[in-house]
């Protein structure tokens, strides 16, 4: 994983760059989805590492799928990672340039699971406390895990919160055996 941010980070920070230039940061983030998920079906994997095809032919079959969902300039970007062999990197690329995004936005991606599902007044104050505490504007999803039994997991970045009856029941059954 920390190879593929290794390789993926260079062509992230140049589409961050051109778009912060060309005032075209929502753009290339539609444009950048659309390839990651592209690019991550297992058929289009086949074809972007297929050795009889030339990286032209694969970069082609990728613009071909994606259609007119793509401008001119994230179709020179596949080609050029198609040249290098890179285009199974675009999930990665896509990801840390919503990260420099964020970034400069001040905002960061918040998803919480929880045993039940949140209220809207649940939600409102969660966000409220998370956007107080991390000093940035927080664009929060919800998802339901049963299997917490009670409680939450807040993952906000790099920083995990684990406030779920499982996570302290493991913690208690660590201490025990220790």
């Amino acid at each position: 994983m920390a190879e593929l941010t290794t390789l993926a980070r260079p062509y992230a920070k140049a589409v961050f760059a051109d778009a912060q230039e060309q005032n075209s940061l929502d753009a290339w983030s539609s444009s950048l989805a659309t390839l990651a998920a592209v690019s991550a079906d297992a058929s289009m994997a086949k074809v972007l590492v297929h050795p009889s095809l030339s990286s032209a032919q694969q970069a082609r079959a990728l613009i071909d799928v994606c259609g007119d969902k793509l401008n001119e300039a994230a179709k020179n970007l596949v080609s050029i990672l198609a040249e290098n062999k890179r285009l199974p990197l675009l999930p990665e690329i896509a990801a840390l340039y919503e990260d420099l995004k964020a970034q400069m936005q001040n905002t960061v991606d918040v998803v919480v699971t929880s045993a039940f599902a949140l209220s809207e007044d649940q939600t409102a104050k969660l966000a409220k406390a998370l956007q107080a505490k991390l000093n940035c504007e927080v664009r929060m999803t919800s998802e339901v895990d049963e299997s917490l039994i009670g409680g939450a997991i807040i993952r906000a970045g790099d920083l995990v919160i684990d406030g779920s009856i499982t996570g302290k029941l493991s913690k208690l059954a660590e201490a025990m055996k220790s």
